[in-house]
């Protein structure tokens, strides 16, 4: 059973109804649903059965048939709407495998602790990495532990060969090939995405510091203090600031040239500023050009002392109420825009801060989740449409590394994106939109850098949690998600008794690493011409129908 109300319970459900599996799966939504969403009907004809509920309580778990379900799946887009539907679900059925989708990671942990069979995942956490990747464009610092080891994504030439495990996708004429056949030594190209182990050192080590070093955190103090000028000073009081200083300089040379006395450079500087705070004597003896020098520099005076105490004042004011509102003091450069601070934005926001990058956030609601964590940690948010040009303006969008736009209304993303790329042609773009074949056609029509789906992204593995596979971890590469997972060799199966060659299928699955039956140790360099018994746990590397395939392989 599936219960959610956005494109995650479509993309989850299309998932299930497409596995090999005799599934009996019922679909719960409340009667109003995100207009994106597909036409759920489409799945009926795949013996899906639907069904409304507004509230998920134990009365309509018991109508919706859940005693004697095996599994549920609860993917509401609100965290106490899913925590009170898992705690009267126990109610209605004890023995089930519970998923819940949670954005509170600390919650989540608090479920996972009190209900050890409940599998909490957040989605928002699983895709945000995806984004950041695409934004920097470099491989995010993924890592997971299995076995007391730490295992990390990289580029080949990032690691050392020994520390490689296998390749994950390679890149051949503008076309990803994901889980390819493993090229020989020679061949292998520096730029390969490769799952390596940690050795002696924290994982994605080297591609953090590239990222950081990017990023610019390490800045001339000349620059800052430009940029720091720049935004105390208002345009036209700035203008009128610098007209007055040249006029007072030029009458300055003039009156100490006509003078009739020759001063050295101290003397011509003491000579003009007192003059122009308004020191000086009538000088009748004076010729008509230095007198008029005079009277121009003695009036320059009179103005710019108050517009010294103008601009000083009105810089104040303007770092104060960008301070309190939150938003950018002045304009900015080498950072990332970045609009939408739902689950995937903020997540995407708290990495790109981890990383030492400089963000400027834009969202349409003051009180969106996001905006507060973005205050805490100093980051500027504009407060407007991202859909208008004037709000990319005012986010320096001409200026900025990328554009990453994360909200969850698809034409307000598909219109940023395109009226910044009319402000700026070689603008890095990352896009999300629901339909990831809208996405791809997306990416290709208008030269977007990265569209995609997050439901998409994720669907896989709450699939896989669902079916009890035992699934370690979720790596993102272009539109795709390879898994990273366990299959159990059951007796009397058809990899019973199979070389472990045949578990290797390129473009669906990859062994990593195998665990005999016998065994409490874990072969991490397997000899493919091993043969497979019964208990034999393998490691692989796989995309979703390629470990859905090996599932079924591994049952008797």
């Amino acid at each position: 059973m599936v219960c959610g109300a956005d494109a995650l319970v479509w993309t989850l459900a299309e998932e299930l109804a497409n596995s090999r599996h005799r599934i009996r799966l019922t679909v719960i939504t409340p009667h109003r649903i995100r207009p994106d969403v597909p036409d759920l009907k489409l799945l009926e004809s795949r013996g899906v059965e639907l069904r409304q509920a507004d509230r998920l309580d134990e009365r309509a778990f018991r109508e919706a048939g859940l005693s004697g379900a095996t599994a549920l799946a609860l993917v509401m887009p609100d965290d106490m709407v899913n925590l009170h539907a898992a705690l009267c679900a126990r109610e209605v059925e004890e023995k089930l495998r519970v998923v819940v989708r949670m954005f509170n990671t600390g919650l989540g942990g608090s479920v996972s602790r009190i209900f050890p069979d409940y599998v909490v995942l957040s989605d928002a956490q699983m895709a945000a990495p995806a984004f950041v990747a695409a934004a920097l464009g470099e491989v995010a610092p993924t890592h997971f532990r299995h076995d007391r080891r730490t295992l990390y994504v990289a580029h080949r030439g990032d690691v050392a060969d020994r520390d490689v495990l296998t390749t994950l996708a390679t890149e051949t004429a503008g076309e990803v090939a994901v889980l390819p056949v493993e090229p020989d030594p020679g061949a292998a190209e520096a730029d390969d995405l490769v799952l390596a182990e940690a050795t002696g050192r924290p994982p994605g080590e080297d591609v953090t510091r590239r990222l950081l070093s990017r990023a610019g955190r390490r800045r001339h103090p000349l620059t800052a203090f430009g940029r720091a000028l720049r935004a105390a000073l208002n345009r036209k009081l700035g203008v009128a600031v610098v007209i007055t200083l040249i006029t007072t300089v030029l009458a300055g040379a003039v009156l100490n040239a006509w003078d009739g006395t020759e001063h050295d450079l101290w003397e011509s500087i003491y000579v003009t500023l007192m003059t122009a705070v308004g020191s000086s004597d009538v000088e009748e003896q004076r010729n008509a050009i230095a007198q008029a020098a005079q009277l121009v520099l003695t009036i320059a005076g009179l103005a710019l002392l108050p517009l010294i105490t103008a601009a000083v004042v009105d810089g104040m004011v303007n770092a104060r109420l960008a301070l309190s509102q939150g938003r950018p003091s002045g304009p900015l450069d080498d950072h990332i825009v970045l609009v939408g601070l739902g689950n995937v934005g903020t997540q995407a926001l708290r990495q790109l801060h981890d990383l030492g990058v400089r963000v400027v956030a834009i969202d349409q609601n003051a009180d969106a989740r996001g905006v507060k964590s973005a205050q805490k940690r100093g980051i500027p948010v504009i407060v407007g449409d991202a859909s208008q040009e004037e709000t990319l303006q005012a986010a320096s969008i001409a200026t900025c590394r990328a554009l990453v736009v994360l909200s969850t209304n698809d034409p307000v993303n598909l219109q940023a994106a395109l009226h910044a790329r009319a402000i700026r042609q070689d603008l890095r773009v990352v896009l999300r939109l629901f339909d990831d074949d809208f996405a791809q056609r997306i990416e290709s029509a208008f030269q977007i850098n990265t569209s995609r789906s997050v439901s998409r992204l994720c669907a896989p593995v709450f699939a896989a949690a669902l079916l009890e596979r035992n699934v370690h971890a979720s790596i993102p590469v272009g539109r795709h998600a390879i898994l990273v997972g366990t299959v159990t060799v059951q007796p009397q199966s058809e990899l019973d008794g199979a070389p472990l060659s045949e578990v290797d299928q390129a473009g669906l699955a990859k062994v990593i690493a195998m665990s005999a039956s016998s065994d409490e140790w874990m072969d991490w360099r397997p000899d493919p011409r091993r043969v497979l018994a019964a208990g034999d746990q393998i490691l692989v590397a796989a995309r979703q129908r390629g470990l859905r395939a090996l599932a079924e392989r591994s049952r008797g």
